[in-house]
């Protein structure tokens, strides 16, 4: 596929997937949708890890109002049969997803950030559930994602009041990993995701998958849960490799299987 509104680079297991709209600061057009939504079902066949970044000042200022040509966009359509494939083919990859959020991630913008596996902000950055200042809900996963990252309060006031959120204020409620020095952003979370591209992988996989269903389980249930993924994790090469290099006081060199 031929990309006009992203761009897709993989090199040694580490997949950058940028969002190529400066001039528009980063806006989803269903064109960019469909991009997404194919880069990244490429890149979790291809790849160790994603980061997801934008072009430009910003990371995504979210829907891009102007796609509809004039008319009144049927919103639960392209939240149904757009978003949801997009947000989905992110939350669900495989191998880990870092955001990188160079700028404002507004709107569905913030939202396509927070559904990366983890968000490091630039100190300019902010994230703005601007929904309601234009008569609409937080979508894009806007209500599924907040309140688990930042507790229903916190969520609650973020979508009523439409407040812009600063990276450390973010990095502080626990809504993303870490906010970084404009000046050092790019080199840490470059190295960031080549520490994850480089990892045991499939261990990486086990860890997702644990924490996301502790949400649901009981004590009980999660530590079977646990017993059954650890030995999944033992089996694998990356385990033996890991053992040997602790033993033989080095760096352990990981295959991702």
């Amino acid at each position: 596929m031929q990309y006009q509104t992203i761009t897709l680079e993989i090199d040694g297991g580490l997949a950058v997937l940028t969002l190529n709209r400066p001039d528009k600061m980063n806006a989803l057009s269903a064109q960019m949708r469909a991009e997404i939504t194919h880069a990244m079902t490429d890149a979790a066949k291809r790849a160790r890890a994603v980061v997801l970044t934008g072009a430009g000042a910003a990371f995504c200022t979210g829907q891009d109002l102007g796609d509809a040509g004039g008319g009144v966009p049927d919103l639960e359509r392209i939240l149904r049969d757009e978003y949801t494939p997009m947000l989905q083919a992110i939350y669900d990859c495989p191998v880990p997803t870092l955001a990188a959020v160079n700028g404002p991630a507004a709107g569905a913008g913030a939202n396509l950030a927070l559904a990366a596996d983890v968000v490091i902000a630039s100190e300019r950055a902010y994230f703005l559930q601007a929904f309601t200042r234009i008569g609409l809900i937080p979508d894009a996963g806007g209500t599924w994602f907040l309140p688990r990252q930042v507790g229903l309060a916190k969520a609650m006031g973020a979508a009523l009041f439409a407040d812009r959120i600063p990276a450390r204020q973010a990095e502080s409620w626990g809504m993303i990993w870490e906010a970084v020095e404009d000046e050092a952003f790019d080199a840490h979370w470059r190295r960031r995701a080549a520490y994850l591209a480089k990892g045991p992988t499939q261990a990486f996989a086990a860890v997702k998958t644990a924490m996301r269903g502790s949400f649901d389980t009981g004590l009980e249930d999660q530590l079977a849960i646990e017993a059954r993924l650890q030995g999944d994790c033992g089996r694998t090469r990356d385990f033996k490799e890991g053992v040997v290099a602790f033993i033989e006081k080095r760096a352990a060199i990981f295959e991702g299987r």
